[in-house]
């Protein structure tokens, strides 16, 4: 879903948006990524890269985002997702409102695109995605052709969620060969049932770090093969981070899992 909202992204003297709070990590990134980091003048309390991002001033997050905070800072866009509870009284206010989502990869293209239009740049969205493109291929490359088309358990959150195949992380293991043990019938972020994971039996499980330590001691997890043959990516939170954002560092997400399947190796 890409829509603007309220009042037009340019200027009133025609340039493009000057001061800008993104309120959503991966179009911070994007923002970035496109060339005008500079631009930003707030992000929200989750936005953490590049570095120099964190010393912006931090505005809440979607779901408790500081109205006041945001206006003080004199916006010329405000980048927010479809869901944020702030966006009407923004629009009432008369801020320029920005409206993105990406849920899938060619979602989060489109998105882009849109992104770099906005920001007076349009074509560098494009470009940006022929990149990251690139990028995945070759990371798609590196997969030994024993772990192709192996089963993979993703997971998002202990509850446990998973990361399924309608999702954007699904389809990026798609890309680098690997199969999901979670159907796209299930939705992109479906709830499971921890019997669900042990009747599944992944060959492979991708999770934080944390995680991945604490699986052992779930009724029934110890029996996992994946998890006896420590056939395991085990994120750290940087890593987690590039792999859970939809934004322009997926690339970098296909390069941490391929490198680690290339770890360990045509043993399954």
């Amino acid at each position: 879903m890409l829509a603007f909202a309220g009042a037009v992204a340019a200027a009133a003297d025609g340039r493009p948006p000057q001061r800008i709070v993104s309120m959503v990590p991966a179009f911070t990134e994007a923002t970035c990524a496109l060339g005008t980091c500079e631009r930003l003048v707030g992000v929200d309390r989750h936005s953490n890269w590049p570095e120099r991002v964190r010393d912006l001033p931090q505005v809440g997050s979607l779901e408790d985002a500081q109205v006041e905070r945001i206006v003080a800072l004199r916006p010329d866009l405000v980048i927010v997702a479809p869901g944020a509870r702030a966006r009407a009284r923004l629009e009432a206010l008369g801020l320029p409102v920005l409206v993105l989502q990406a849920d899938t990869l060619a979602e989060m293209r489109a998105a882009t695109e849109t992104l770099a239009r906005a920001l007076g740049s349009p074509g560098g969205g494009e470009r940006l995605w022929q990149r990251i493109d690139a990028r995945v291929a070759a990371a798609a490359a590196r997969v030994p052709p024993a772990w192709r088309g192996q089963r993979v358990y993703v997971e998002v959150s202990p509850m446990p969620h998973a990361a399924g195949e309608a999702s954007f992380i699904g389809e990026l293991l798609a890309r680098l060969g690997l199969r999901n043990v979670v159907p796209a019938a299930l939705g992109p972020f479906p709830q499971l049932s921890p019997e669900y994971v042990l009747r599944a039996r992944p060959a492979l499980v991708v999770a934080a770090a944390q995680a991945v330590a604490e699986m052992p001691q779930r009724p029934g997890w110890g029996r996992l093969d994946a998890l006896r043959a420590g056939h395991v990516c085990a994120l750290a939170p940087a890593q987690y981070d590039l792999l859970v954002r939809p934004g322009p560092r997926l690339d970098e997400a296909a390069d941490v899992i391929a490198d680690c399947v290339a770890a360990l190796g045509n043993g399954r």
